[in-house]
């Protein structure tokens, strides 16, 4: 019976520590530079196709952090 509950607590821990890299690795792929780039190139063209400018201003506030993050720097929209 001892030795059944070790395995169980053992299967829980490897579970939980599994879960715990998956999401850590998934936190450092969603923040890197290279999704974000891609993420607001999207999103330019997505503002090219609709011109609404509550939508412009979120993405001109996330270029600015962008650009100060990370390279390549990304043009500011104009949203006049």
């Amino acid at each position: 019976m001892t030795l059944q509950k070790i395995k169980t607590i053992r299967t829980l821990f490897l579970i939980s520590a599994g879960i715990s890299a998956v999401i850590l690795l998934l936190g450092f792929i969603l923040s890197s530079c290279g999704i974000q780039h891609i993420i607001i190139i999207n999103d330019l063209k997505l503002y090219e196709s609709s011109f609404d400018p509550e939508f412009c201003d979120g993405l001109v506030e996330r270029i600015n952090l962008f650009n100060v993050e990370c390279e390549p720097k990304v043009e500011i929209v104009d949203c006049g």
